[in-house]
């Protein structure tokens, strides 16, 4: 197949859920297919040359499509007045719309695959089968955030809820196939037949995430992007609430959070007791070095990434209901599921006092992830659907 891939941000570097995904899921369709890839860009700070070198071995062509910070506010008040999400907003540009129509044109794909409904507006009237990778729910995202915000945010926030929750349904029947991370996250897509959406997970690369053996300096980590506000919500969670519950009991353990672009309140929170690393080059040597991983999510919604990569390299893992219900890891034999600040600080103390509990709960939380979360197999269900319909039309 010929498969155009768009995407609402180059996915290099990896820092965050959606381009790891994006990544991951070239590198398996062009094993056997021709992608033909086009990245909106939003962000100075990437460098195109080394992202293209990175994506060149699994693209039969890449277009980087640059969109200003002008542009962005000029379109994100259109949205507004023409009641579409602001996300939706934010990465349409009408020149970039012409640009995509007519590398369609130009290339001729089987198949249109667009990465969350963010992309939607410019494939939805393409004559040509079409993907729309809902990934996460956006709408429950944001639902969940506007807790957690002041009064004035609040209202944006269900503005947009509601506008996602009717986008999410309106732009449905545009597409042939639709996918989604995992069943929770499908059973909030607010559409009659939302059944009909794939559940693709993501996965892991266990050439690259494997055990390494190395020295603990860490007790427990957290990791991530740690711009994005449901990591922010995690981290602030643990290092407020759940950690001096730790600490009352053992006060030499420590904390490290690592991850990319820290927001100030996140900086704020390092201490003698508390890591916080900022960019990493290599999440392995952080991963080795703990010998706890948490992840006590409380908003948000898709599959937490930094689980996978954690069971992969056998750390023994805490998460909360929320996370679990995408990982879907069997309660207490494969992870450790906590809610309250008592219940993960329990949970802490538990592994940290029990070496044997710890290393039992990483081996099948390790066997879990392997036989369950690989790139290649769970981007074959992907693949076969879409060969299906291209099979069919023709």
């Amino acid at each position: 197949m010929r498969i155009f891939v768009l995407l609402s941000r180059i996915p290099w570097p990896l820092e965050k859920g959606d381009k790891l995904r994006a990544f991951n899921q070239i590198k398996s369709l062009a094993q056997n297919n021709e992608i033909f890839l086009c990245a909106l860009n939003d962000d100075k700070s990437v460098d195109k040359k080394e992202a293209a070198v990175r994506l060149m071995p699994y693209c039969k062509s890449i277009e980087f499509i640059d969109i200003s910070k002008w542009s962005v506010l000029w379109n994100m008040g259109a949205a507004f007045f023409r009641g579409l999400p602001l996300q939706c907003g934010y990465f349409y540009n009408r020149a970039a719309h012409k640009k995509i129509h007519n590398l369609i044109k130009q290339i001729k794909p089987d198949m249109l695959y667009g990465q969350l409904v963010r992309v939607a507006p410019y494939l939805h009237k393409e004559d040509v089968l079409k993907t729309i990778d809902y990934q996460d729910v956006l709408s429950m995202g944001m639902k969940r955030r506007m807790e957690k915000v002041s009064f004035l945010k609040r209202q944006i926030f269900k503005m947009e809820y509601k506008r996602l929750l009717r986008y999410e349904h309106e732009v449905f029947d545009s597409f042939t196939i639709k996918t989604i991370i995992s069943d929770s996250d499908r059973q909030l897509i607010d559409h009659c037949k939302k059944n009909d959406i794939l559940i693709i997970p993501n996965g892991v690369d266990f050439e690259y995430y494997k055990k390494i053996a190395s020295e603990k300096n860490y007790d427990v980590v957290f990791t991530g992007n740690m711009a994005y506000p449901p990591n922010i919500d995690a981290v602030k969670f643990l290092a407020l609430e759940i950690m001096p519950l730790v600490w009352a009991k053992r006060p030499e353990t420590s904390l490290c959070i690592a991850g990319a672009t820290p927001d100030p309140s996140v900086k704020a929170l390092k201490s003698e007791k508390i890591i916080v690393t900022g960019w990493v080059d290599d999440m392995r040597e952080i991963y080795s070095k703990s010998k706890i991983f948490i992840a006590p999510m409380r908003i948000g919604t898709g599959l937490q990434n930094k689980l996978l990569e954690a069971m992969a390299m056998e750390l023994p893992c805490i998460t909360s209901p929320l996370a679990n219900g995408s990982l879907q890891a069997e309660k207490n034999t494969e992870v450790l599921v906590s809610e309250s600040a008592e219940d993960f600080a329990n949970s802490i103390l538990q592994l940290l006092d029990d070496s044997q509990m710890a290393a039992q709960l990483a081996r099948k939380g390790n066997l879990f992830v392997k036989n369950k979360y690989d790139w290649n197999s769970t981007t074959s269900v992907l693949e076969k659907a879409m060969n299906e319909v291209v099979v069919n039309q023709k």
